[in-house]
C-alpha cells in the first residue's frame, strides 16, 4: 500500500502531548504488557518520539468494524511475546480522526511499523497470527538497520535502580520542541549538546535522527527520483533521494548514490556530499556492515 504523503508523519498540528502516564488498552490480560493507547493528544509523545528509541507498531481501528477487537487481541498477544522490542499503540480513529488522517487510512484495520518517526506499511485489514509475526520480523530486521534497537518498559513499569532513567534532563528542550512539531527547535537544541558534549554518540545520534525527519517531511520518494534523473547535476535532488532511501530503509542505494556524487564532484560541493553522507552513518548505526563498506568505499572516491 501506499500512503498518501509519504516521508515523515506531519502531525504539528495535534495539540501538546498529555504529560499524564499511558495506560494498558482494554482487554490486556494482567503482567508484562506493550500495548497502549494513543489519542491525538498524547500521540506525538506516546507514538512519534518513542519510535526514535525503539520499535512502534500503530493498530488503526475503528469500533464500527467487529473484526477490531479481535484482531487488537491478537496483535497485542504477538506484540507482549517480544518482550519489548515492540510497543503497539492501538488508535481508535473515530475518537481521533486527525491521526487516521495523517496517515492517509483510507480503511480500517491497518497496521503500520514507525521507524524515528517514519511510517513503514505492513499490512490493511487482518491476516493470520503467523503473518503477523513474520511482518513484526522484518520491521525488527528493518530498525535494527537504522540502529533501533531498545526496548520498550513494560505499560507501568517502574525503572529499578540498575535501570538508566526514562528521561535524560539533557535533551528537555529538544524533547519538548519536537513534541509540538518544533523540528527547527529540536535541531537547535541538539546542536547546542553536541558543542556541549561533543563525542556523545547519543547526542549525534539524535541529531542526525531529527535533521534527517526534518529533510524528508512532507516529500514524496517518486517525484524526489523522478527529480534527480531529469537534473543528475543538481546537488540537491540527489542528497534528498538520499535522504529518503535511508529513510525507507534503502540503504545501500543511498550510500551508492552519495558515493558515486563523491566520485564526480569537487571542491565545496565534495565537501557537501561527504558530510551528508557522514552524517547518515551515525542515522544508520556505525556496527552496521553496510556503513563499513561505505566507509570503504568512500576512502577509495576520496583518495
Amino acid at each position: 500500500m501506499n500512503f498518501s504523503r509519504p516521508g515523515a508523519l506531519d502531525l504539528s498540528a495535534l495539540a501538546r502531548p498529555s504529560s499524564a502516564p499511558n495506560s494498558p488498552a482494554a482487554g490486556d490480560a494482567p503482567g508484562a504488557s506493550w500495548v497502549v493507547d494513543a489519542t491525538e493528544q498524547d500521540f506525538q509523545q506516546v507514538a512519534l518520539e518513542a519510535s526514535l528509541q525503539h520499535l512502534v507498531v500503530l493498530s488503526l481501528w475503528s469500533p464500527r468494524a467487529p473484526q477490531s477487537a479481535d484482531f487488537n487481541a491478537r496483535l497485542a498477544a504477538a506484540a507482549n511475546s517480544y518482550d519489548g522490542q515492540i510497543l503497539l499503540v492501538q488508535v481508535d480513529v473515530d475518537a481521533n480522526p486527525a491521526i487516521g488522517q495523517a496517515i492517509g487510512a483510507s480503511s480500517v484495520p491497518l497496521v503500520v511499523g514507525l521507524v524515528k518517526g517514519q511510517p513503514v506499511p505492513l499490512f490493511q485489514s487482518t491476516v493470520p497470527d503467523e503473518q503477523i509475526r513474520s511482518y513484526f520480523e522484518e520491521l525488527i530486521r528493518l530498525g535494527a538497520q537504522h540502529g533501533v534497537t531498545g526496548r520498550a518498559p513494560a505499560v507501568g513499569h517502574s525503572a529499578t535502580p540498575d535501570e538508566e532513567p526514562a528521561d535524560d534532563p539533557r535533551f528537555a528542550e529538544a524533547d519538548a520542541a519536537f513534541a509540538v512539531g518544533d523540528l527547527a527547535g529540536a535541531i537547535s537544541a541538539y546542536e547546542k549538546l553536541a558543542a556541549q558534549h561533543p563525542g556523545d554518540a547519543e547526542v549525534a545520534e539524535r541529531l542526525a535522527g531529527v535533521k534527517l525527519l526534518s529533510r524528508t517531511q512532507g516529500a514524496d520518494l517518486n517525484q524526489a527520483r523522478a527529480a534527480a534523473a531529469d537534473a543528475p547535476d543538481d546537488l540537491d535532488a540527489h542528497l534528498l533521494v538520499a535522504d529518503l532511501d535511508i529513510s525507507g530503509g534503502h540503504v545501500a542505494d543511498a550510500f551508492d548514490r552519495l558515493i558515486s556524487l563523491v566520485r564526480r564532484t569537487s571542491g565545496d560541493d565534495r565537501d557537501r556530499v561527504r558530510e551528508r553522507l557522514l552524517e547518515l552513518f551515525v542515522v544508520v548505526g556505525g556496527d552496521d556492515l553496510r556503513v563499513a563498506q561505505a566507509r570503504r568505499a568512500l576512502a577509495t572516491a576520496l583518495f
